[in-house]
């Protein structure tokens, strides 16, 4: 079994972590699930050691002590020095012979393309776009914040909504059901007692992205700003979009632009509505899907691709995942 050309495979998100041992010839020899991967939190070393538990339980499963290839797709890998420390991080372990890290966003666009060819945009708790062409050509964006340019993900739109609901209610803004819906969904009577609920710790601070759900679904009751701000994020989510088909050549080309994370998927009309809409004015080939697929596939099919795998393997190992058997 040593012999045998195989991949291990890393999804890992600021939640949760997926691990996959897969053969070149697509054959799924194990998986396991881990912790959340968090370097910023806890420091390369230490988000690392983390990983090693559910890849030793991949590894005793599969009945292997390390692999051909390792192919991690990992949280918070953002730019380039990211991923090569992540790398080098990896490779000290003697996991596999060969290590390549991308950032996670590139496991969900793998996941929903046929080939190593699109775009994918995320947004969860943050917003990013990446693209890829088969040739290696890739176009992808900082994605570390405000400070690189960034608008939009779970978060972002929690603080918008807190900052309009604050100013409705003191006045210094337009008037807005935000107001009155944010504090409710705390059981709070205003957005000063949640201004100061939040402020002073007694509401945690990792709970403001459940604000995020309030806001869609006060968009949805019709409130003028909370649309707006779902109007916003759709056009930053047609933006990247748009601007990495134009960076990798396919804007004139039928390319798949993936759709993905927690509230790309979460199904809401206006926002779906709105990115379509405005993919089919900027990018009239783009063919718009939401990604279903497990990230840790992505993962897998990248690995895969690095070990030049048939189209049969690779057929192999996502009718794994595609038949719920992960």
């Amino acid at each position: 079994m040593g012999l045998t050309p195989t991949v291990l495979a890393i999804d890992a998100g600021n939640s949760k972590t997926d691990v996959a041992v897969v053969t070149a010839g697509g054959e799924v020899l194990a998986t396991a699930r881990g912790g959340g991967f968090r370097p910023p939190a806890v420091g390369v070393g230490a988000a690392v050691d983390a990983l090693a538990e559910p890849v030793a339980r991949a590894f005793a499963d599969a009945g292997v002590n390390s692999v051909s290839h390792v192919s991690a797709c990992l949280a918070n890998a953002d730019l380039p020095v990211e991923e090569e420390q992540l790398a080098a991080a990896l490779h000290a372990r003697a996991w596999g012979a060969s290590v390549e890290v991308r950032n996670d966003t590139f496991a969900i666009l793998r996941a929903g393309v046929p080939e190593p060819r699109g775009v994918a945009v995320v947004c969860g708790a943050g917003i990013n776009c990446v693209g890829m062409r088969p040739d290696g050509r890739t176009a992808r964006f900082p994605a570390v914040g405000r400070i690189s340019g960034d608008w939009g993900g779970g978060w972002g739109l929690a603080e918008e909504a807190l900052w309009y609901a604050a100013r409705a209610e003191d006045g210094r803004g337009e008037a807005t059901e935000l107001a009155r819906a944010l504090p409710a969904h705390f059981g709070l009577p205003s957005m000063y007692a949640l201004i100061e609920a939040l402020h002073l710790g007694h509401v945690e601070h990792g709970r403001r992205h459940e604000l995020t759900p309030v806001l869609f679904r006060t968009a949805a009751r019709g409130d003028a700003i909370a649309r707006s701000l779902v109007d916003r994020l759709a056009d930053e989510v047609a933006t990247m979009a748009t601007v990495a088909l134009t960076r990798l050549g396919l804007l004139g080309e039928q390319t798949p632009v993936l759709l993905g994370g927690s509230v790309l998927s979460a199904g809401h009309a206006r926002l779906d509505d709105g990115v379509r809409d405005l993919l089919a004015s900027r990018a009239p080939k783009a063919d718009v899907r939401v990604v279903t697929a497990a990230p840790v596939l992505g993962a897998v099919l990248l690995g895969l691709d690095r070990l030049r795998a048939s189209a049969a393997a690779l057929e192999r190992a996502r009718a794994h995942w595609d038949t719920g058997r992960s």
